[in-house]
């Protein structure tokens, strides 16, 4: 049922700088979609099959304003975005007499220290659509690269949400069935995240993903949580998109 659950959880990894290679404006990205799967809702023991989408700024340059490219490494700016589906509690028993959560689209940005052969970075959402509350994501890869075409990435996640953010997902509040639960923030959860990217081409690649995170402290706790262990997955086509202005 992950037609109400879709996660698009992509960090933007394009560090500002001053383009040297290339000084025409305009825009690049990538842009997906593929079979996926996740847990039903946060904190749910069931996984469902649904459609994943990826989207990754490339290279955005506008006269002396100049973002991302291939050779971009050290430190800088990166954009961030992810999408969770709406909530239908009708749709789970352990949800019973919970009210619906709408779809959320959370928008942010922060900073990337990018080499070769490694990445970290922390970046800050907010709701700007749905749940309007603010989560926090600290992560790393390492890269390894047995042939031109074939990528590999791995690396732990920590997501951190506010008290909003918790009482949302986790929180419990007029349900019979229930006790009432106050969720607060902090850490939300705990995981690993590993990746493996296929260039077909200049313009197209296959980019498989899993992941786990352990839901941690009051999201761990909550009464709806049936399961602490969450793991999720996706197989997307991607194709580069190109304009020139």
């Amino acid at each position: 049922m992950l037609h109400r659950f879709i996660i698009l959880a992509l960090a933007v990894t394009a560090p500002a700088s001053v383009m040297a290679q290339d000084n025409a404006n305009g825009l690049s990205f990538r842009f997906g979609l593929g079979p996926s799967f996740a847990p039903e809702y946060f904190g749910s023991e069931d996984v469902a099959a649904g459609v994943a989408g990826k989207f990754q700024l490339e290279r955005f340059q506008f006269g002396g304003l100049s973002v991302g490219g291939s050779d971009d490494y050290g430190l800088g700016a990166t954009g961030s975005f992810r999408f969770i589906g709406a909530r239908d509690a009708d749709d789970f028993d352990a949800l019973a007499g919970l009210e619906d959560i709408d779809a959320s689209l959370e928008v942010g940005g922060g900073l990337e220290f990018a080499t070769p052969d490694y990445d970290v970075f922390a970046v800050v959402r907010y709701g700007v659509v749905g749940h309007e509350s603010f989560v926090a994501e600290l992560g790393s890869n390492l890269y390894y690269r047995p042939t031109d075409q074939l990528t590999f990435k791995a690396g732990p996640r920590l997501l951190v949400g506010d008290d909003d953010y918790a009482q949302t997902y986790f929180g419990v509040d007029g349900a019979a069935s229930l006790t009432d639960y106050t969720a607060q923030g902090g850490l939300i959860s705990a995981g690993a995240m590993a990746e493996a990217t296929y260039a077909i081409n200049d313009d197209w690649e296959v980019i498989g993903t899993l992941q786990y995170d352990q839901l941690r402290s009051d999201a761990a706790d909550s009464p709806i949580t049936e399961s602490d262990d969450q793991i999720s997955g996706s197989i997307v086509l991607t194709r580069r998109i190109t304009f020139g202005f």
